[in-house]
């Protein structure tokens, strides 16, 4: 599988992790302090061929997407998800198998720009079951990993389902692959 944008990633062990899963050309942040020559290939890429933030489903990596985001608001974003992303207790890509980075970058969506059709409301998250039950938080993160967006709270997960432009019907199915569980 050969990817034609650049993947922003934290660092070189995520570098070697998608080389692994697939042909692509990355940029590595080195963490939360981006260098102004990082920012600037940054920049580049964004032009063209376009880039992918994929970073590590913790804290730290959450705070790296959203400067990132901030900056090029137009880029797709990849999500592993953390239970894909762990192994003896670190949290990171460099930590997941070739076929979940594969799955995750299959799935990069971008955000919809403003003024565009926001399709689902909290309603639909209570109907689905996730908000609002013991389980939702489970539930949430399940559903999130189907539609390549990741988990978070009720509302986190609401603006991505919204932000990604999911359809009404790709979240169905995956609410309802996450039934028959």
């Amino acid at each position: 599988m050969k990817i034609k944008e650049i993947i922003v990633v934290e660092g070189r062990d995520d570098t070697a992790s998608i080389n692994r899963a697939v042909e692509a050309q990355t940029i590595e942040t080195h963490g939360f302090g981006i260098s102004r020559s990082t920012w600037e290939l940054i920049a580049k890429a964004y032009e063209d061929p376009g880039i992918i933030i994929f970073t590590d489903p913790d804290f730290a990596g959450n705070k790296i997407r959203q400067r990132i985001k901030e900056k090029f608001p137009d880029a797709k974003e990849a999500f592993l998800a953390r239970e894909d992303a762990t192994k003896a207790g670190d949290i990171g890509i460099e930590n997941a198998v070739p076929e979940a980075v594969r799955e995750a970058l299959s799935k990069a969506h971008c955000t919809l720009r403003e003024g565009e059709v926001r399709t689902f409301s909290k309603a639909d998250l209570v109907a689905a079951g996730l908000t609002g039950r013991e389980d939702s938080m489970k539930r949430r993160e399940e559903v999130g990993k189907i539609l390549g967006i990741g988990g978070g709270n009720g509302g986190a997960f609401l603006k991505k389902l919204n932000s990604f432009g999911i359809t009404k019907e790709e979240f169905y199915e995956a609410v309802h692959a996450t039934d028959n569980k």
